[in-house]
Protein backbone atom coordinates (compact mmCIF):
# COMPACT_ATOMS: atom_id res chain seq x y z
CA UNK A 1 0.00 0.00 0.00
CA UNK A 2 1.56 3.69 -1.01
CA UNK A 3 1.71 5.86 1.82
CA UNK A 4 1.46 9.20 2.52
CA UNK A 5 5.02 9.80 1.84
CA UNK A 6 5.04 8.49 -1.72
CA UNK A 7 3.34 12.41 -2.60
CA UNK A 8 5.20 14.48 -4.91
CA UNK A 9 6.96 17.54 -3.14
CA UNK A 10 4.25 18.66 -0.55
CA UNK A 11 0.63 18.18 -0.19
CA UNK A 12 0.32 22.10 -0.56
CA UNK A 13 2.92 22.38 -3.14
CA UNK A 14 0.26 24.30 -5.56
CA UNK A 15 0.96 28.03 -4.36
CA UNK A 16 -2.49 28.79 -6.45
CA UNK A 17 -4.23 26.77 -3.60
CA UNK A 18 -2.89 28.09 -0.63
CA UNK A 19 -4.96 30.97 -1.19
CA UNK A 20 -8.19 29.31 -0.19
CA UNK A 21 -7.37 28.21 2.93
CA UNK A 22 -9.35 29.49 5.92
CA UNK A 23 -7.32 32.52 6.87
CA UNK A 24 -8.56 32.50 10.36
CA UNK A 25 -6.46 29.21 10.23
CA UNK A 26 -6.83 25.66 11.12
CA UNK A 27 -8.58 26.79 14.59
CA UNK A 28 -11.12 29.14 14.03
CA UNK A 29 -14.22 29.57 12.04
CA UNK A 30 -14.72 31.90 9.18
CA UNK A 31 -16.18 35.58 9.80
CA UNK A 32 -18.56 37.04 6.83
CA UNK A 33 -17.38 40.07 5.50
CA UNK A 34 -21.17 40.54 4.08
CA UNK A 35 -22.68 43.68 6.04
CA UNK A 36 -26.31 43.06 7.70
CA UNK A 37 -28.15 45.26 5.16
CA UNK A 38 -27.38 43.46 2.67
CA UNK A 39 -29.06 40.10 4.38
CA UNK A 40 -32.57 42.37 5.23
CA UNK A 41 -32.36 43.46 1.66
CA UNK A 42 -32.16 39.53 0.10
CA UNK A 43 -35.10 39.02 2.71
CA UNK A 44 -37.17 41.46 1.43
CA UNK A 45 -36.65 40.92 -2.27
CA UNK A 46 -37.05 37.34 -1.90
CA UNK A 47 -40.62 38.04 0.11
CA UNK A 48 -41.68 40.42 -2.85
CA UNK A 49 -41.13 37.62 -5.47
CA UNK A 50 -42.99 35.31 -4.51
CA UNK A 51 -45.69 37.49 -3.39
CA UNK A 52 -45.72 38.64 -7.30
CA UNK A 53 -45.90 35.06 -8.69
CA UNK A 54 -49.05 34.57 -6.37
CA UNK A 55 -50.32 37.81 -7.79
CA UNK A 56 -49.02 36.76 -11.48
CA UNK A 57 -50.67 33.45 -11.17
CA UNK A 58 -54.24 34.83 -9.92
CA UNK A 59 -53.62 33.36 -6.81
CA UNK A 60 -55.48 34.16 -3.31
CA UNK A 61 -52.51 32.97 -1.41
CA UNK A 62 -49.31 30.05 -1.77
CA UNK A 63 -49.04 27.35 0.89
CA UNK A 64 -45.61 26.41 1.63
CA UNK A 65 -44.55 22.89 2.86
CA UNK A 66 -41.13 22.19 1.52
CA UNK A 67 -38.51 24.24 4.20
CA UNK A 68 -36.56 25.78 1.64
CA UNK A 69 -39.39 27.74 0.13
CA UNK A 70 -40.14 28.76 3.67
CA UNK A 71 -36.67 29.72 3.97
CA UNK A 72 -36.54 31.53 0.80
CA UNK A 73 -39.72 33.64 2.08
CA UNK A 74 -38.77 33.99 5.74
CA UNK A 75 -35.30 32.95 6.09
CA UNK A 76 -36.60 31.38 9.56
CA UNK A 77 -34.82 28.12 9.42
CA UNK A 78 -35.98 25.42 12.01
CA UNK A 79 -34.67 21.84 11.44
CA UNK A 80 -35.34 21.96 8.23
CA UNK A 81 -33.63 18.18 6.92
CA UNK A 82 -35.73 17.44 9.66
CA UNK A 83 -39.04 18.66 7.45
CA UNK A 84 -37.89 17.32 4.31
CA UNK A 85 -39.76 14.02 5.77
CA UNK A 86 -41.15 15.07 9.15
CA UNK A 87 -43.93 18.05 7.89
CA UNK A 88 -44.40 19.96 10.73
CA UNK A 89 -44.20 23.31 9.74
CA UNK A 90 -46.14 25.83 6.40
CA UNK A 91 -46.70 28.76 5.86
CA UNK A 92 -49.49 31.09 3.98
CA UNK A 93 -48.10 33.66 1.81
CA UNK A 94 -51.53 36.09 0.42
CA UNK A 95 -51.54 37.86 -2.66
CA UNK A 96 -51.93 41.17 -0.37
CA UNK A 97 -48.04 40.32 1.06
CA UNK A 98 -49.50 39.02 4.64
CA UNK A 99 -47.61 35.77 6.05
CA UNK A 100 -48.19 33.75 8.28
CA UNK A 101 -45.62 31.16 9.61
CA UNK A 102 -47.49 27.96 11.11
CA UNK A 103 -44.45 26.99 13.79
CA UNK A 104 -42.98 24.07 15.44
CA UNK A 105 -44.68 23.49 18.76
CA UNK A 106 -42.43 25.41 21.30
CA UNK A 107 -40.92 27.20 18.31
CA UNK A 108 -42.50 30.29 17.59
CA UNK A 109 -39.87 32.32 19.28
CA UNK A 110 -37.22 31.76 16.06
CA UNK A 111 -39.88 34.08 14.92
CA UNK A 112 -38.84 36.99 16.93
CA UNK A 113 -38.25 40.02 14.83
CA UNK A 114 -38.69 38.56 11.81
CA UNK A 115 -39.66 41.62 9.42
CA UNK A 116 -41.00 39.05 6.42
CA UNK A 117 -43.65 37.07 8.94
CA UNK A 118 -46.54 38.89 9.91
CA UNK A 119 -48.32 36.15 12.21
CA UNK A 120 -46.75 33.59 14.10
CA UNK A 121 -49.13 30.30 15.15
CA UNK A 122 -48.65 27.42 16.31
CA UNK A 123 -48.99 24.53 13.63
CA UNK A 124 -51.18 21.32 13.28
CA UNK A 125 -49.28 18.58 12.33
CA UNK A 126 -50.82 15.55 11.10
CA UNK A 127 -48.47 13.10 9.47
CA UNK A 128 -48.35 9.80 11.21
CA UNK A 129 -45.70 9.13 13.58
CA UNK A 130 -46.90 12.43 15.13
CA UNK A 131 -51.12 11.53 14.85
CA UNK A 132 -51.22 7.58 14.38
CA UNK A 133 -54.91 6.45 14.42
CA UNK A 134 -56.29 10.22 14.85
CA UNK A 135 -54.70 11.61 11.47
CA UNK A 136 -58.40 12.01 9.82
CA UNK A 137 -58.93 14.08 12.85
CA UNK A 138 -55.64 16.18 12.80
CA UNK A 139 -56.34 16.92 8.90
CA UNK A 140 -59.73 17.63 9.64
CA UNK A 141 -58.69 20.33 12.40
CA UNK A 142 -56.04 21.42 10.07
CA UNK A 143 -57.87 21.82 6.67
CA UNK A 144 -61.01 24.19 9.01
CA UNK A 145 -58.15 26.23 10.27
CA UNK A 146 -56.41 26.83 7.37
CA UNK A 147 -59.72 27.35 5.04
CA UNK A 148 -60.94 29.82 7.56
CA UNK A 149 -58.05 32.10 7.52
CA UNK A 150 -58.19 31.43 3.92
CA UNK A 151 -61.75 32.84 4.03
CA UNK A 152 -61.17 35.60 6.54
CA UNK A 153 -57.95 36.98 4.48
CA UNK A 154 -59.66 37.03 1.46
CA UNK A 155 -63.14 39.15 2.44
CA UNK A 156 -65.00 35.37 2.33
CA UNK A 157 -64.86 34.29 -0.65
CA UNK A 158 -66.76 31.04 -1.27
CA UNK A 159 -64.32 29.83 -4.45
CA UNK A 160 -60.89 29.93 -2.85
CA UNK A 161 -57.33 29.61 -5.23
CA UNK A 162 -54.33 28.73 -3.61
CA UNK A 163 -50.61 27.55 -4.76
CA UNK A 164 -49.62 24.32 -2.98
CA UNK A 165 -45.59 23.55 -3.22
CA UNK A 166 -46.17 19.98 -1.59
CA UNK A 167 -48.81 18.32 0.78
CA UNK A 168 -49.28 14.69 1.71
CA UNK A 169 -52.38 13.59 0.01
CA UNK A 170 -54.73 13.82 2.99
CA UNK A 171 -54.54 17.29 2.61
CA UNK A 172 -54.43 17.57 -0.66
CA UNK A 173 -57.72 15.81 -0.65
CA UNK A 174 -58.89 18.17 2.47
CA UNK A 175 -59.00 21.39 0.38
CA UNK A 176 -60.65 20.17 -2.89
CA UNK A 177 -63.14 18.52 -0.58
CA UNK A 178 -64.35 22.40 0.71
CA UNK A 179 -63.93 23.88 -2.87
CA UNK A 180 -60.13 25.11 -2.32
CA UNK A 181 -58.63 24.81 -6.09
CA UNK A 182 -55.20 24.05 -5.88
CA UNK A 183 -52.08 24.63 -8.66
CA UNK A 184 -48.77 23.57 -8.75
CA UNK A 185 -46.85 25.57 -6.46
CA UNK A 186 -43.99 24.40 -7.31
CA UNK A 187 -43.83 26.15 -10.83
CA UNK A 188 -44.71 29.69 -8.97
CA UNK A 189 -41.27 29.23 -6.34
CA UNK A 190 -38.92 27.96 -8.83
CA UNK A 191 -39.52 30.35 -10.99
CA UNK A 192 -39.56 33.06 -8.27
CA UNK A 193 -36.26 31.60 -6.92
CA UNK A 194 -34.52 32.18 -10.57
CA UNK A 195 -33.23 35.19 -10.52
CA UNK A 196 -31.17 36.92 -7.67
CA UNK A 197 -30.91 39.79 -6.05
CA UNK A 198 -27.72 42.03 -5.82
CA UNK A 199 -27.36 41.42 -2.38
CA UNK A 200 -28.31 37.69 -2.71
CA UNK A 201 -25.13 37.52 -5.37
CA UNK A 202 -23.09 38.99 -2.16
CA UNK A 203 -24.61 36.61 0.06
CA UNK A 204 -23.72 33.19 -2.33
CA UNK A 205 -20.14 34.48 -2.93
CA UNK A 206 -19.39 34.00 0.65
CA UNK A 207 -21.38 30.86 1.02
CA UNK A 208 -18.88 29.98 -2.15
CA UNK A 209 -15.58 31.37 -0.49
CA UNK A 210 -16.49 28.92 2.86
CA UNK A 211 -16.91 26.16 0.12
CA UNK A 212 -13.57 27.03 -1.77
CA UNK A 213 -12.05 27.12 1.98
CA UNK A 214 -13.11 23.28 2.47
CA UNK A 215 -12.12 22.20 -0.66
CA UNK A 216 -8.55 23.39 0.06
CA UNK A 217 -8.84 21.13 3.16
CA UNK A 218 -9.65 18.53 0.36
CA UNK A 219 -6.71 19.33 -1.21
CA UNK A 220 -4.64 19.07 1.83
CA UNK A 221 -5.68 15.53 2.54
CA UNK A 222 -6.32 14.18 -0.59
CA UNK A 223 -3.20 11.54 0.28
CA UNK A 224 -2.91 7.82 -0.09
CA UNK A 225 -3.92 5.58 3.16
CA UNK A 226 -6.74 8.14 3.97
CA UNK A 227 -10.37 7.06 3.29
CA UNK A 228 -12.78 8.76 1.15
CA UNK A 229 -15.04 9.41 4.28
CA UNK A 230 -11.77 10.80 5.87
CA UNK A 231 -11.13 13.17 3.31
CA UNK A 232 -14.73 13.98 2.70
CA UNK A 233 -15.64 15.04 6.58
CA UNK A 234 -13.08 18.27 5.82
CA UNK A 235 -15.64 19.89 3.66
CA UNK A 236 -17.85 19.46 6.18
CA UNK A 237 -15.78 20.50 9.32
CA UNK A 238 -14.85 23.98 7.32
CA UNK A 239 -18.62 24.25 6.55
CA UNK A 240 -20.45 24.15 10.20
CA UNK A 241 -17.93 25.72 11.78
CA UNK A 242 -17.86 28.49 9.40
CA UNK A 243 -21.92 29.00 9.77
CA UNK A 244 -23.14 26.76 7.36
CA UNK A 245 -25.89 24.21 7.93
CA UNK A 246 -25.40 20.74 5.65
CA UNK A 247 -24.29 19.10 2.76
CA UNK A 248 -26.98 17.46 -0.01
CA UNK A 249 -25.40 14.51 -1.37
CA UNK A 250 -22.07 12.25 -0.17
CA UNK A 251 -20.24 12.40 -3.72
CA UNK A 252 -16.43 11.96 -3.56
CA UNK A 253 -15.22 8.77 -4.64
CA UNK A 254 -11.60 7.59 -5.60
CA UNK A 255 -9.59 5.39 -8.20
CA UNK A 256 -12.19 2.82 -9.72
CA UNK A 257 -15.02 3.85 -7.35
CA UNK A 258 -14.99 6.88 -9.56
CA UNK A 259 -16.28 4.80 -12.25
CA UNK A 260 -19.59 4.83 -13.10
CA UNK A 261 -20.40 8.12 -11.29
CA UNK A 262 -22.45 8.47 -8.06
CA UNK A 263 -20.72 6.24 -6.17
CA UNK A 264 -20.96 7.79 -2.35
CA UNK A 265 -18.24 8.27 0.10
CA UNK A 266 -16.95 4.91 1.64
CA UNK A 267 -14.70 3.16 3.53
CA UNK A 268 -12.93 2.95 0.15
CA UNK A 269 -8.97 3.97 1.37
CA UNK A 270 -7.09 6.08 -1.12
CA UNK A 271 -3.91 4.86 -3.22
CA UNK A 272 -1.32 6.84 -4.25
CA UNK A 273 -2.01 8.38 -7.84
CA UNK A 274 -5.54 7.73 -8.11
CA UNK A 275 -8.38 10.14 -9.18
CA UNK A 276 -10.33 12.01 -6.55
CA UNK A 277 -13.46 13.42 -7.53
CA UNK A 278 -15.91 15.06 -5.90
CA UNK A 279 -19.46 17.67 -5.91
CA UNK A 280 -19.90 19.66 -3.10
CA UNK A 281 -23.52 20.32 -3.11
CA UNK A 282 -22.59 22.07 0.12
CA UNK A 283 -25.50 24.42 1.98
CA UNK A 284 -23.48 27.24 3.30
CA UNK A 285 -23.96 30.30 5.00
CA UNK A 286 -27.32 32.04 4.73
CA UNK A 287 -28.57 28.99 3.52
CA UNK A 288 -27.16 29.15 0.01
CA UNK A 289 -25.33 26.15 -2.03
CA UNK A 290 -22.43 26.07 -3.73
CA UNK A 291 -22.08 23.21 -5.89
CA UNK A 292 -19.29 22.95 -6.96
CA UNK A 293 -16.72 20.13 -8.82
CA UNK A 294 -13.53 19.52 -8.86
CA UNK A 295 -10.95 16.49 -9.89
CA UNK A 296 -7.20 15.75 -8.66
CA UNK A 297 -5.09 13.00 -7.50
CA UNK A 298 -4.74 11.35 -4.73
CA UNK A 299 -0.61 12.68 -3.71
CA UNK A 300 -0.88 15.70 -6.14
CA UNK A 301 0.78 13.38 -9.03
CA UNK A 302 1.28 14.53 -12.40
CA UNK A 303 -1.92 12.93 -14.46
CA UNK A 304 -0.99 9.84 -16.24
CA UNK A 305 -1.97 10.14 -19.80
CA UNK A 306 -5.07 8.39 -19.68
CA UNK A 307 -6.39 10.78 -16.70
CA UNK A 308 -4.70 13.92 -18.37
CA UNK A 309 -6.91 13.07 -21.42
CA UNK A 310 -10.35 12.61 -19.10
CA UNK A 311 -9.65 16.01 -17.66
CA UNK A 312 -8.90 17.87 -21.22
CA UNK A 313 -12.22 16.92 -22.54
CA UNK A 314 -13.52 17.73 -19.16
CA UNK A 315 -12.20 21.07 -19.31
CA UNK A 316 -13.49 21.54 -22.38
CA UNK A 317 -16.85 21.11 -22.10
CA UNK A 318 -16.83 23.07 -19.42
CA UNK A 319 -14.89 26.27 -21.30
CA UNK A 320 -17.21 25.30 -24.23
CA UNK A 321 -20.71 25.26 -22.22
CA UNK A 322 -19.73 28.60 -20.52
CA UNK A 323 -18.97 30.41 -23.26
CA UNK A 324 -22.52 30.13 -24.97
CA UNK A 325 -24.23 31.16 -21.76
CA UNK A 326 -25.79 34.76 -21.39
CA UNK A 327 -29.35 36.96 -20.74
CA UNK A 328 -31.64 35.78 -23.93
CA UNK A 329 -30.14 32.68 -25.17
CA UNK A 330 -32.73 29.57 -25.26
CA UNK A 331 -32.12 26.15 -24.01
CA UNK A 332 -32.50 24.99 -27.88
CA UNK A 333 -30.34 27.51 -28.71
CA UNK A 334 -27.82 26.27 -25.56
CA UNK A 335 -28.29 22.66 -26.94
CA UNK A 336 -27.43 23.75 -30.68
CA UNK A 337 -24.48 25.14 -30.23
CA UNK A 338 -23.07 22.96 -26.99
CA UNK A 339 -20.09 21.00 -26.57
CA UNK A 340 -20.90 17.95 -28.20
CA UNK A 341 -19.39 14.51 -26.07
CA UNK A 342 -17.25 12.02 -28.11
CA UNK A 343 -19.26 8.46 -28.52
CA UNK A 344 -16.52 6.50 -26.33
CA UNK A 345 -17.70 9.26 -23.51
CA UNK A 346 -21.96 9.28 -24.03
CA UNK A 347 -22.46 5.83 -22.17
CA UNK A 348 -20.77 7.87 -19.12
CA UNK A 349 -21.89 11.28 -19.62
CA UNK A 350 -23.66 13.20 -16.77
CA UNK A 351 -27.25 13.78 -16.00
CA UNK A 352 -27.78 17.48 -17.22
CA UNK A 353 -25.32 20.23 -19.14
CA UNK A 354 -26.36 22.88 -16.51
CA UNK A 355 -29.04 23.74 -14.01
CA UNK A 356 -30.14 26.57 -11.82
CA UNK A 357 -28.88 27.19 -8.15
CA UNK A 358 -29.81 28.93 -5.11
CA UNK A 359 -30.91 27.61 -1.72
CA UNK A 360 -30.24 24.18 -3.48
CA UNK A 361 -30.13 22.90 -7.24
CA UNK A 362 -32.97 24.54 -8.70
CA UNK A 363 -34.96 25.17 -12.15
CA UNK A 364 -33.86 25.27 -14.70
CA UNK A 365 -32.32 21.42 -15.93
CA UNK A 366 -30.93 21.35 -19.24
CA UNK A 367 -30.31 17.77 -20.54
CA UNK A 368 -26.91 16.81 -22.28
CA UNK A 369 -27.64 17.05 -26.05
CA UNK A 370 -28.10 13.05 -26.54
CA UNK A 371 -31.38 13.53 -23.99
CA UNK A 372 -32.30 16.94 -25.18
CA UNK A 373 -35.63 15.35 -26.54
CA UNK A 374 -37.37 15.45 -23.96
CA UNK A 375 -36.39 18.94 -22.56
CA UNK A 376 -39.10 21.86 -21.81
CA UNK A 377 -38.54 25.72 -23.29
CA UNK A 378 -37.00 28.25 -21.41
CA UNK A 379 -35.08 31.13 -21.86
CA UNK A 380 -31.90 32.36 -19.53
CA UNK A 381 -32.23 36.02 -18.14
CA UNK A 382 -29.61 37.89 -16.45
CA UNK A 383 -29.06 37.25 -12.65
CA UNK A 384 -29.55 33.79 -12.89
CA UNK A 385 -27.22 31.15 -11.29
CA UNK A 386 -25.95 28.54 -12.85
CA UNK A 387 -23.97 25.20 -12.85
CA UNK A 388 -22.38 23.98 -15.34
CA UNK A 389 -21.09 20.26 -15.43
CA UNK A 390 -18.93 17.72 -16.81
CA UNK A 391 -18.22 14.10 -16.16
CA UNK A 392 -16.04 12.20 -18.83
CA UNK A 393 -15.48 8.61 -18.31
CA UNK A 394 -15.76 5.41 -20.55
CA UNK A 395 -17.30 2.29 -20.03
CA UNK A 396 -14.25 -0.09 -19.16
CA UNK A 397 -12.07 2.19 -18.03
CA UNK A 398 -10.44 2.84 -15.13
CA UNK A 399 -11.82 6.43 -14.03
CA UNK A 400 -13.86 9.16 -14.55
CA UNK A 401 -13.42 13.28 -14.50
CA UNK A 402 -16.20 15.02 -12.86
CA UNK A 403 -15.94 18.68 -12.84
CA UNK A 404 -18.46 21.33 -12.48
CA UNK A 405 -18.01 25.68 -11.91
CA UNK A 406 -21.07 27.92 -10.41
CA UNK A 407 -21.48 31.26 -12.80
CA UNK A 408 -24.00 34.30 -12.90
CA UNK A 409 -25.66 35.05 -16.54
CA UNK A 410 -24.94 38.87 -17.17
CA UNK A 411 -26.22 40.27 -20.54
CA UNK A 412 -23.25 39.29 -22.64
CA UNK A 413 -22.01 36.26 -20.73
CA UNK A 414 -21.32 35.45 -17.49
CA UNK A 415 -19.08 35.67 -14.44
CA UNK A 416 -17.69 32.97 -12.31
CA UNK A 417 -18.72 32.45 -8.29
CA UNK A 418 -15.86 30.17 -7.66
CA UNK A 419 -12.34 30.44 -8.94
CA UNK A 420 -10.67 27.31 -7.01
CA UNK A 421 -8.07 26.43 -9.74
CA UNK A 422 -8.49 24.01 -12.27
CA UNK A 423 -5.71 20.91 -12.98
CA UNK A 424 -2.32 22.03 -15.12
CA UNK A 425 -3.06 19.86 -17.92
Amino acid sequence: MAHASDAIATPFSDERKKAYFNPAGKDKPMRSPVPHSALENARAYRKQRMVDYVNKYNCDAILLYDPLNTRYVFDSPNMQLWATHNPFRYALIFADGHAIDFQYHGAEFLNDGNKQINETRTATTWFYMASGGRTEERVNKWVDELVSTLRERCGGKSKLRIAVDKVEHEGAFALTERGVELINGQELTELARSIKSADELELMKWTVRVCEAGMARIWENSLPGKTEQEIWAELHYENIRSGGEWIETRLLAVGQHTNPWFAEASDVVAQHGDIIAFDTDLIGPYGYCADISRTWTIGHTPFNPAQRELYKAAIEQIEHNSSILKAGITMAEFNEKSWKIPEKYVDRRYSVALHGVGLCDEWPSVPLHPDFAGAYEMTFEKDMVICVESLIGEVGGKECVKLETQVVITENGIERQDSFPWEDV
